[in-house]
């Protein structure tokens, strides 16, 4: 260090370091709320959030699990749930518009199976879903 300065470096004020920015910490809370908005109240429920797009259209419930359709203007989704009280096994849903092929997803184990998205403009679809061995359908529906 040089004797101009006093032993100091410059552009301190007497070795201390400066405090820290108040900016930064409001982004940092307005980031930690952020992701607190996006998990929601009880972000580990299968209801707290839907994964399609769309208004919700139709529920089927049976047995094991529950079939969720969701239509907007040119998509139509689906969805299976689990239900709690059901054994683990495997799940599937299918989503076949009118004139289409089906669309099929399948999860060996967990809670939810899909989202399935088909174009389902000016379309009627139709949905099955199945959940530990027992299964539902929805027929032509949302034309």
């Amino acid at each position: 260090m040089s004797e101009e300065t006093g032993g100091r470096r410059p552009g301190t004020a007497g070795g201390t370091r400066a405090p820290a920015r108040p900016l930064v910490h409001a982004l940092v809370l307005a980031f930690l709320a952020g992701l607190l908005a996006l998990a929601g109240p009880g972000g580990s429920s299968a209801e707290a959030a839907s994964v399609c797009q769309g208004r919700p259209a139709r529920t089927v419930a049976f047995a094991t699990g529950e079939l969720r359709l969701y239509r907007n203007r040119q998509y139509a989704c689906a969805l299976v749930v689990g239900r709690r009280t059901a054994p683990p096994g495997k799940l599937t849903v299918s989503l076949q518009p009118r004139g289409g092929r089906a669309a099929v997803v399948t999860v060996r184990s967990g809670r939810q199976a899909g989202p399935v998205t088909v174009h389902a403009l000016n379309r009627c679809v139709r949905a099955s879903a199945t959940a530990a061995g027992r299964s539902a359908a929805t027929g032509w529906t949302l034309c």
